[in-house]
């Protein structure tokens, strides 16, 4: 079976969700939006994949906005989701192994396309380090959701 992953992105990641798509043609993408380079708000696009996420429709995601922050901040206010901005392969195999991380949030601005195909590709291959002292973190962090 195909996994099935958000994303979406604000005007500034838009054509990096494009390449992310493209490059991971074996995934299952939900477009969350937006769909084009015209400017939007990110809060929209970030609700829009938290909203899938909370309701269990999809597991895990990616976000995009110019600098990944944005984005996660809308994402983060909901308590099923925990999205991290990640500018390179180590930081995204951690927080998938440390912080059982279910969105990559990528700043389009940030990081060069070559690093962020790498990263995402090290979020996607990296399973959470489940049990001990990672496991009870992460469920305190759910302890404090909204």
């Amino acid at each position: 079976m195909t996994k099935r992953i958000g994303i979406t992105s604000d005007h500034g990641g838009f054509a990096l969700k494009a390449k992310i798509k493209d490059a991971f043609a074996a995934y299952e993408w939900v477009d969350l939006g937006t769909d084009s380079a015209e400017s939007v708000d990110y809060p929209d696009f970030g609700y829009k994949l938290a909203e899938e996420i909370a309701s269990g429709a999809l597991e895990t995601g990616i976000a995009i906005c110019g600098s990944g922050i944005g984005i996660s901040m809308s994402l983060n206010r909901y308590k099923e989701v925990r999205a991290a901005v990640c500018h390179d392969v180590t930081t995204a195999r951690l927080t998938r192994i440390d912080n059982n991380a279910n969105v990559l949030c990528l700043g389009a601005r940030v990081v060069g396309d070559v690093v962020a195909l790498d990263t995402v590709k090290a979020f996607l291959d990296t399973e959470f380090e489940a049990g001990g002292r990672h496991e009870r973190r992460v469920n305190k962090l759910a302890e404090k959701g909204q």
